[in-house]
């Protein structure tokens, strides 16, 4: 993060068990939520400058949390997120939607809301009959998993950031393991304020991993 100037960042996967607040040095600060330390785990990473400017952290489980900051007189809603793999089943899967959707219904409409989240799923290439909230710059084809994000961008009126700008596959992928390479990790906000944001891609070479 000090390398790329990277203010705020959702992590996800954590596996740290609590609900606390705790400084990481190079001044930043962590807000995490836990059950296990063997899964699952959700955070959010600011500037220590930042830190005095958040209002609210709703930690609502293990795989979706936020916090609401004031910035310059804006209030900005971070949303992290942490969605079941393909293979768990439909209820653990059901839930987590039902979770990041509460979560988006309680945020004042005039407030701005930007959502970092493992999506495990991929919303594919093309946009035809979800032009208002995609665009057409995704990879690969749409499984049941990137459908329901496209489905919840659709309900909640916003927008799957990383579709909208054309960049080289390498800048749109953002998982790869033996030889396969997709995109499962996604940035979405309100359509409304789509205009706002300038880019939006992967930094090759870039990873974050427990040692």
């Amino acid at each position: 993060m000090e390398r790329r100037k990277v203010d705020i960042l959702c992590v996800q996967d954590t596996r740290w068990k609590g609900s606390k607040a705790r400084t990481i040095g190079a001044g930043f600060k962590l807000f995490y939520y836990g059950v296990d330390c063997k899964r699952n785990g959700v955070g959010v990473v600011l500037k220590e400058e930042f830190g005095r400017n958040v209002l609210e952290v709703k930690r609502v489980s293990d795989r979706v949390m936020s916090l609401k900051l004031e910035i310059e007189g804006v209030m900005l809603n971070v949303v992290s997120g942490y969605a079941p793999q393909v293979g768990c089943e439909l209820e653990e899967k059901e839930r987590f939607w039902s979770e990041l959707d509460e979560v988006i219904e309680s945020i004042p409409t005039g407030e701005r809301v930007v959502i970092g989240a493992v999506f495990n799923g991929h919303v594919g290439e093309g946009s035809t009959g979800y032009e208002e909230v995609m665009g057409k710059f995704g990879v690969k084809e749409r499984n049941l998993e990137g459908q329901m994000v496209v489905d919840f961008a659709k309900r909640m009126d916003m927008a799957v950031v990383n579709t909208y700008f054309q960049k080289r596959e390498q800048h749109r992928v953002t998982y790869k393991s033996g030889g396969r390479s997709t995109q499962v990790d996604y940035i979405l906000c309100r359509r409304g304020n789509l205009k706002e944001i300038s880019d939006c891609k992967v930094v090759v070479g870039e990873s974050v991993a427990s040692l």
